[in-house]
C-alpha cells in the first residue's frame, strides 16, 4: 500500500492532519487533540481508515468533505465556492494540487488551477502559537473575462461527537446572549446582512458533545475575523459529514473579479477544547501574542456620555474631570456633541470641526484642564456616518451609500458615507488628522451607529460593503501610522462590530451600550469566549440604569465591570466625599487586579444552581486568582450550596479570603461565615472538587474571593 503521505501539523497541543490524496482537493482528517508523533505509515493508514464505502443510491466515488468542497467532486451540500462567468464556468474543479510548507512547519499553502474555468485557488492553513487553526482562500481570475464571485467559504470538519450547537444572538442593549439546539441533519446558518456583524450576530459558532459547558465537553468553534456582512454555518449530512463554514456574505454582483484580479477571504479561525474555557484560552493566548496587542496598563476611563449627554457646559465638564482625578481616573473622554451643529443626535454628523458657538476658544481649555490633572484626553467620533442636516450632506449627497433609486431608509436620522470613494476617504483622513494634530488627543472612541442598507456606491452603482470595510481598515491604519500614540476604540451602537478583524486595527471594543450589571454578566461572559478582558470596555454606570431602568448598588455595578477595560459612565461630580471615596476604592481595586485580569486566564464555573454566577481570573502560573461570585436571583437552597473553583493549580495550596472592597458580609438573621471571618488554606484540588460554602447574599449582590498560593 502506497499513497501520498498526509501532512501532520502540530502545535500547542493541537494536531491537524491533511490528506493530500483525497479525490478533488485535500481534506482535513483530524483537527483537535494532539495525536503525538505519528510515522508516515501511520499517517497513510489513517487516511486509508478514513475512506468511505460506496453505498446503494450513491455516487460511484463517494464524496469527501474537503477543504474546498465542490459539486465537481461529488459534494451535494453547500459548496465552498460558487460563481460563474455570466452563467458559464459554474462548476470549477482544481488539480493537481501543489503543496508549499510554511517556514514554521506549522502551516502550508495549497495551490491548484482549473484550466477550463481559468481560475486559480490558493488555500492557506496555519496553526498559530496558541493552537488556533487559521484558514484563508485566495481565488485568482486567470481568464480574459470577468468572474462573478457569489461566495468563497472556509470549511472545518467536526468530529462525530459534535451533536449540539451553541451560538449567540441579541439586539441593541442585549448583545451576545447564548442559544443552543441539537445539531441534527441539515444546515444551521447565521447570516449578517447589515454591513457590519450587527447586534444580532453570533460572535462564534460552537459544536460539541451534548451538554458541553465551560468546564467540560469536547467542543470546536469558529470565528470570522471580518467587520462586514458575513455567513457562519454548521451542517450535518446524511453521509455522516459534519462541518463548520464561514466567509464573507456578498451581495449580488458585489464582487466581480476582472482578469488577473484576486480575492482573499477573511481569516476564519477555529479553536477547540475540553470545555469552553479551554477553547476560549486558545483565542486569548493567540490575541495576546499579536505584535500590536496593547502592552501598557489599560487606562481607567471616564466617559462623559451618560454623565452629561449633550450638556457640554465647560464648567460642568471641569467639575467632572476634577472628580475623575479625585477617584483615580486615567483617561477622560469627551463624547458626542463637540462638533459643529451637534446640539442633539439629529444633525451635524460629518462636519468634523470644533463648534465655535460651544467652544469659542476651541477644545484647548478643557483639554488643558484634563491633562493638567494628569489624565489623558479622548474624543468621540463617528466618521463613517452623516446626518442629512449637515453641511457635508448638503454639499456632497453623492458621497452617501445608496441604490439607483436614491437614499435608503434613515436610521437614527443618519446615512452612511462611501469610504470606497477616494474623496470621502481623503476628507475624513484630513479632518481627523487636523484634530489630532491641533489637540492633545490620546484616544478616539470611534462609533458606528447604524446598519448598512442598500449600500451601493454612487461611483460604481454596485453594492460596496466589501470595499467600505477594506477602506475602513486602511483609514484606521493610516491614522495610527500618522499618530502612533493614539488609541482607538471600536464602538458600534454598542457591541455591533465586535470581531477580530476590527481589533487588528483598533485597541478595544465597546462591549455594549447596556451597562446594567445584570445584563452585562451574560454579555461579558459570552463576549469573553473570544475577546480577552483587556480589550472589552466595561464601565460603572450610575445607580439608575439608563437602558433598563433598574437600580443597583455600587458593589454590583463595579464588581461586574472590574475585570474588563474598566471605566465610569456616571456624573460622579454630584457625589459627596463618602461617595467619591467609595468609587475610588473600586478604582483602586481594579488597579490592584488589572495585571491579573489582563494577562491571566479567565474561567467560568458551571454552577448547578442557575441563580448564581461564578467567574474567575487565574494567573498564568496559578499562583494567584480572584473570583467574582454574584447572587443573581434568589436560590432554592438557603443557605446556598458549596462553590467549586475551576482553573486553580491542583498541586498548590491557596489562602482563601474575601477581597476588598467586599470583605464584609452583612444580612438579616445570618451568622458569620467561618471562612470569611478567618481565612483558610486549601489545595487547588480540594477547591476544585469539594469547594467551600457559598456566602448568603441578597439577590443582585456580589463578593470578591481572593486566592493566594502559599
Amino acid at each position: 500500500m502506497h499513497r501520498r503521505t498526509p501532512i501532520h501539523l502540530r502545535r500547542a497541543g493541537t494536531s491537524v492532519i491533511i490528506d493530500l490524496a483525497t479525490p478533488g482537493y485535500p481534506s482535513i482528517l483530524h483537527w483537535g487533540e494532539d495525536l503525538g508523533d505519528l510515522s508516515d505509515l501511520q499517517l497513510e493508514h489513517l487516511a486509508v481508515a478514513s475512506e468511505p464505502q460506496r453505498v446503494s443510491g450513491g455516487l460511484d466515488t463517494p464524496a469527501r468533505l474537503t477543504i474546498l468542497p465542490l459539486e465537481s467532486h461529488g459534494w451535494q451540500n453547500e459548496p465552498g465556492l460558487i460563481g460563474s462567468r455570466r452563467g458559464l464556468a459554474f462548476s470549477p474543479t482544481f488539480g493537481p494540487v501543489d503543496v508549499h510548507m510554511l517556514p514554521s512547519d506549522a502551516g502550508l499553502v495549497l495551490e491548484a488551477v482549473d484550466e477550463v474555468a481559468a481560475l486559480k485557488i490558493s488555500s492557506s492553513l496555519t496553526l498559530d502559537s496558541a493552537g488556533l487553526l487559521h484558514q484563508k482562500h485566495t481565488l485568482t481570475n486567470l481568464g480574459d473575462s470577468a468572474y462573478d464571485l457569489q461566495h468563497l467559504l472556509a470549511t472545518f470538519p467536526l468530529p462525530s461527537s459534535a451533536r449540539e450547537l451553541l451560538d449567540t444572538t441579541g439586539r441593541h442593549l442585549r448583545e451576545r446572549f447564548p442559544q443552543r439546539h441539537a445539531f441534527t441533519t441539515g444546515r444551521h446558518v447565521r447570516d449578517s446582512r447589515r454591513g457590519r456583524p450587527g447586534a444580532d450576530a453570533t460572535l462564534f459558532l460552537a459544536a460539541g458533545t451534548p451538554g458541553f459547558a465551560f468546564e467540560r465537553g469536547l467542543v470546536h468553534a469558529l470565528h470570522l475575523a471580518w467587520s462586514g456582512s458575513q455567513r457562519i454555518s454548521a451542517e450535518r449530512s446524511v453521509a455522516g459529514h459534519a462541518l463548520l463554514q464561514a466567509g464573507e456574505l456578498l451581495s449580488a454582483g458585489e464582487l466581480s473579479l476582472a482578469p488577473g484580479e484576486s480575492y482573499t477571504t477573511p481569516d476564519a479561525i477555529g479553536s477547540w477544547g475540553d470545555g469552553l474555557t479551554a477553547l476560549s484560552s486558545r483565542f486569548h493566548e493567540s490575541i495576546r501574542a499579536r505584535e500590536n496587542h496593547p502592552t501598557l496598563p489599560r487606562p481607567v476611563t471616564l466617559n462623559t456620555w451618560e454623565a452629561v449627554y449633550f450638556d457640554l457646559d465647560v464648567d460642568r465638564l471641569r467639575r467632572l474631570a476634577d472628580a475623575g482625578a479625585r477617584v483615580g481616573i486615567e483617561r477622560f473622554v469627551l463624547d458626542d456633541g463637540w462638533f459643529r451643529g451637534r446640539r442633539d443626535d439629529t444633525a451635524g454628523l460629518g462636519d468634523w470641526y470644533v463648534d465655535e458657538q460651544v467652544w469659542p476658544q476651541g477644545l484647548g481649555p478643557i483639554i488643558d484642564h484634563v491633562t493638567g490633572l494628569g489624565m489623558q484626553f479622548g474624543l468621540w467620533v463617528e466618521p463613517e456616518m452623516v446626518n442629512a442636516d449637515s453641511d457635508l450632506a448638503r454639499a456632497h449627497p453623492d458621497w452617501i451609500l445608496q441604490s439607483e433609486a436614491g437614499l435608503p431608509l434613515e436610521s437614527r436620522q443618519q446615512q452612511v458615507l462611501d469610504l470606497s470613494n477616494p474623496a470621502v476617504f481623503d476628507y475624513l483622513l484630513e479632518r481627523l488628522d487636523a484634530i489630532l494634530t491641533e489637540y492633545d488627543v490620546a484616544y478616539l472612541k470611534w462609533d458606528h451607529n447604524r446598519d448598512l442598507l442598500e449600500a451601493g456606491s454612487p461611483i460604481t452603482g454596485r453594492v460596496a460593503v466589501h470595499e467600505n470595510v477594506v477602506a475602513l481598515y486602511r483609514l484606521l491604519d493610516e491614522i495610527r501610522r500618522m499618530h502612533p500614540g493614539v488609541e482607538i476604540e471600536s464602538c458600534a451602537s454598542g457591541g455591533a462590530r465586535v470581531d477580530l478583524g476590527i481589533l487588528e486595527h483598533t485597541d478595544r471594543i465597546w462591549t455594549s451600550d447596556c451597562i446594567d450589571p445584570i445584563e452585562r454578566l451574560t454579555i461579558q461572559k459570552y463576549t469573553n469566549i473570544v475577546i480577552p478582558y483587556e480589550l472589552m470596555g466595561a464601565h460603572v454606570s450610575g445607580p439608575h440604569s439608563h437602558s433598563t431602568g433598574r437600580r443597583h448598588e455600587l458593589t454590583l455595578r463595579a464588581g461586574v465591570a472590574l475585570p474588563g477595560h474598566f471605566g465610569i459612565e456616571w456624573d460622579i461630580s454630584r457625589l459627596d466625599d463618602a461617595g467619591l471615596d467609595a468609587v475610588a476604592a473600586w478604582v483602586d481595586a481594579h488597579k490592584r487586579i488589572r495585571e491579573l485580569a489582563h494577562t491571566g486566564r479567565s474561567v467560568h464555573a458551571d454552577l448547578p444552581d442557575s441563580s448564581a454566577d461564578l467567574r474567575g481570573l487565574v494567573s498564568q502560573g496559578g499562583e494567584r486568582a480572584l473570583f467574582v461570585y454574584t447572587q443573581v436571583t434568589t436560590s432554592t437552597s438557603y443557605p446556598p450550596e458549596a462553590l467549586t473553583f475551576p482553573g486553580l493549580d491542583d498541586e498548590r495550596s491557596y489562602r482563601v479570603s474575601l477581597a476588598e472592597p467586599t470583605a464584609r458580609l452583612d444580612g438579616p438573621g445570618q451568622s458569620p461565615l467561618s471562612w470569611a471571618e478567618q481565612p483558610i488554606t486549601l489545595s487547588g484540588r480540594a477547591l476544585r472538587t469539594r469547594g467551600i460554602q457559598a456566602p448568603v447574599l441578597f439577590p443582585e449582590h456580589l463578593v470578591l474571593i481572593d486566592f493566594t498560593a502559599i
